[in-house]
């Protein structure tokens, strides 16, 4: 815990001096496994004064599936990058980290905040980041420690805003109602802090 909410109290103080040279890039990183792609069997009935101020929905749905979000938001921007995948495998992850080196300077260093995940430790994902040697720098959280994870703030505002009661005709439909959902996120993004604790740790 006191490594991770070091990487936190770094980026609070690189916020106002601005970060080293050598690391331009601090991500908080986890997936969202099965989002449902989930249709209607009947069209919604809308409101109606004086019976129900809600939308009427029919309990029954047809369900295409899942789709998993893997995604990584940039702590000193705010920028979220995001892959949706069918599933969260060590290929998708490297994916992921390879979307993540195009995005920064080749002679930058990564930090990412990220859980135990056996795909964050296997032996593809290590035979890769051999091939990319003093690129990335993956702060651990600890184990049942989640909470501790920044991106989980946003996958939460994300269930609220996108996700909760969303119906769609197929996965391909929903795919792609993430995706410009993190495009527009992008246009005006929103840097993420945290706070606990943040004030009684130091930092040499």
């Amino acid at each position: 815990m006191k490594q991770v909410l070091h990487v936190y109290k770094q980026v609070e103080l690189w916020h106002k001096t601005g970060a080293p040279s050598e690391l331009v890039a601090v991500l908080s990183y986890d997936e969202k496994p099965g989002i449902q792609a989930i249709q209607n069997t009947a069209p919604d009935l809308p409101p109606v004064p004086g019976l129900h101020a809600a939308i009427s929905r029919d309990h029954e749905y047809i369900r295409h599936g899942t789709l998993s979000l893997l995604a990584g938001i940039d702590l000193l921007s705010g920028e979220v990058l995001g892959l949706v995948r069918d599933r969260h495998r060590s290929a998708e992850f490297i994916e992921f980290l390879r979307m993540t080196d195009a995005q920064y300077p080749s002679d930058a260093r990564i930090r990412i905040v990220l859980d135990n995940h056996s795909a964050h430790i296997s032996k593809e994902t290590r035979a890769y980041l051999v091939t990319v040697p003093n690129r990335f720098d993956f702060v651990f959280t600890p184990t049942h420690g989640s909470w501790l994870n920044l991106i989980e703030s946003f996958f939460g505002k994300m269930a609220k805003t996108l996700l909760r009661g969303i119906r769609v005709s197929s996965k391909e439909e929903l795919r792609a109602r993430i995706e410009m959902y993190l495009r527009e996120v992008n246009e005006d993004p929103v840097v993420f802090r945290w706070k606990y604790k943040l004030e009684t740790l130091s930092v040499v």
